[in-house]
């Protein structure tokens, strides 16, 4: 019998202050300006969140994360900032998240905001008065400039590349180039200068002490660069990332940040935590962001990038628990965000896609740890791949034909038989396919075969099992194909199996007790079960068995 380390302080479904709520938290994603529509622009909206918080809550979300909602010129849909303490007119007011941050508490609902600390707008007030200060300024010691190489300083500072391609610099007329990992929208901020700390430890408080929950950070991994700002030496850098050591990522620098940020968040009752958006070259580059005194979870980006093939599930699990463990932090699952293909697409689309989403849903939420969804993924949304070209507005769009992220934008369909299925009285901003009229959340509310129904069910037992949420797991072997695995509650006194078909061809597992889900049809014969192709099931395990490894 295997057992994964975890946290021996941990007080496994004790939610909300004084008890680690995030552990085993299921936080549900919402992309602001695709959520909801109140105002009839087109455009989703707090407002528009607030009206839907019964149904988050009836889904069976613990925290909601929201994307930024900050004042914002949009170059980066929100992810250019250029003032951290306002919220922008297209997405409500102040007063509107104050009312929110109200009524998500009301329904036991807990608020994550993204702090996006790596870069700003280039309309933040800082970044134009260093433009206008000129080359040596001190407001430009804010950020990163450097003199360009060459006889006449015409060549960038170094062969850094931006991730949305292209070269990482840009030059003023002045002659200085500055540093921009994303867009030139975007200038990186320098944090060897201690006004950076200072102003983010104030803007982390001010949102705490308006009754935020907890931050997701944004390029958790970057901040810090290598002295000296070496080349990398390669092309096509957006490639590497999360795979290769790069000057301008993952430096151990980070992490005094994250510390001093902790200490921020300790300071505040209620468990308030710190999300990284964090890529990091190996599990063990990744631990080191969930250290005790650093950050309570971070992105498990492994797992969503594994391919559907159940050695590499189990082994991307087992790494995850493992250096997770090691820390003493509870290990995140993913399946979908806002920056990468929806996983109905990416497992296959259309029927072979769903079956398999439905499959990975309930993989997912039995696992030990914090889950994420990403709004729509519990309707089994698909990406959407033919959006007019008119459309088309992600920064990141040009590095080749399907990098964008528009498909996985799209607004969520709530209702009604035309577009924009009940997202709101103008419209949407990127148009809703009309075939999403059976996945809209009426029409799947009333289907008990939905994924809605499997999402709402799979939610419910898992809130309600002792065995799932944080804890251990237990490998058992199962036939070829599969994956099979058990949950055992802390008193050891109840357990929940499950198991999931990746392979080819039907699997007969051992059923050991009463079964509570499955993602589709199976057959039972006794304890014998016939779980068919991308196919998951649970079960309560009755007694014990010698199979366990």
């Amino acid at each position: 019998m295997r057992q994964n380390p975890i946290d021996p302080h941990t007080e496994p479904g004790i939610p909300g202050p004084g008890g680690r709520w995030w552990r085993d938290a299921v936080i549900y994603q919402i992309y602001v300006r695709s959520f909801a529509d109140s105002d009839g622009d087109g455009i989703g909206d707090l407002q528009g969140i607030r009206g839907r918080l019964p149904y988050l809550a009836g889904l069976g979300a613990d925290a909601l994360w929201l994307t930024p909602f900050f004042s914002s010129p949009m170059a980066d849909f929100g992810y250019d900032v250029a003032d951290y303490r306002d919220v922008d007119p297209i997405f409500g007011s102040l007063a509107g998240f104050t009312e929110l941050i109200r009524d998500a508490h009301a329904h036991a609902l807990k608020i994550i905001v993204d702090v996006v600390p790596n870069h700003t707008s280039d309309r933040h007030s800082w970044f134009e008065k260093a433009v206008q200060s000129g080359a040596g300024g001190p407001e430009r010691a804010r950020y990163v400039f450097r003199d360009g190489r060459g006889q006449a300083g015409e060549l960038p500072p170094n062969d850094w590349e931006s991730v949305f391609g292209g070269p990482a610099w840009t030059r003023l007329p002045d002659g200085q180039w500055y540093l921009h990992l994303f867009t030139p929208e975007q200038p990186d901020l320098n944090w060897e200068n201690p006004e950076v700390h200072a102003e983010f430890e104030s803007v982390l408080r001010y949102w705490l002490d308006r009754g935020v929950d907890g931050f997701r950070i944004d390029v958790a991994h970057g901040m810090v660069k290598a002295a000296g700002l070496p080349d990398v030496g390669h092309a096509d850098q957006a490639e590497m990332l999360g795979t290769a050591v790069l000057p301008y990522f993952d430096q151990d620098g980070v992490h005094e940040i994250h510390r001093a940020w902790r200490r921020v968040l300790d300071s505040y009752d209620g468990e308030r935590i710190g999300v990284a958006e964090a890529w990091a070259p190996t599990a063990e580059r990744l631990a080191r962001y969930v250290r005790p005194d650093e950050l309570h979870q971070a992105f498990n980006f492994h797992y969503l990038t594994a391919p559907w093939d159940p050695g590499a599930f189990r082994d991307v699990i087992e790494e995850s628990l493992r250096t997770s463990g090691s820390v003493g932090a509870p290990t995140t699952w993913v399946l979908s965000n806002h920056d990468v293909k929806r996983h109905v697409t990416r497992y296959g689309d259309g029927e072979l896609g769903l079956c398999r989403a439905r499959a990975a849903a309930l993989l997912t939420l039995a696992l030990p740890g914090s889950a994420y969804v990403y709004q729509g993924e519990e309707l089994g949304l698909p990406e959407v791949l033919d959006l007019p070209e008119e459309f088309l507005q992600d920064p990141q769009r040009g590095r080749g034909a399907d990098d964008g992220r528009d498909g996985c934008r799209v607004p969520l369909p709530w209702s009604g038989d035309e577009p924009p299925f009940g997202f709101g009285t103008g419209g949407s901003w990127l148009p809703i396919p009309a075939r999403w009229r059976d996945l809209t959340v009426a029409a799947q509310s009333e289907d008990p075969d939905s994924m809605l129904r499997l999402y709402r069910r799979a939610l419910r037992i898992r809130r309600e099992h002792p065995a799932l949420g944080d804890g251990t797991l237990h490998w058992v072997d199962g036939p070829p194909g599969t994956v099979v695995f058990i949950r055992e509650s802390g008193s050891g006194g109840e357990r929940l199996a499950c198991a999931v078909n990746l392979g080819a061809h039907t699997a007969e597992v051992t059923a050991y007790g009463e079964q509570l889900l499955a993602s589709g049809p199976v057959r039972r014969d006794g304890d014998a079960l016939e779980l068919p192709p991308d196919t998951a099931v649970w079960w309560n395990v009755k007694g014990g068995h010698e199979e366990e490894r």
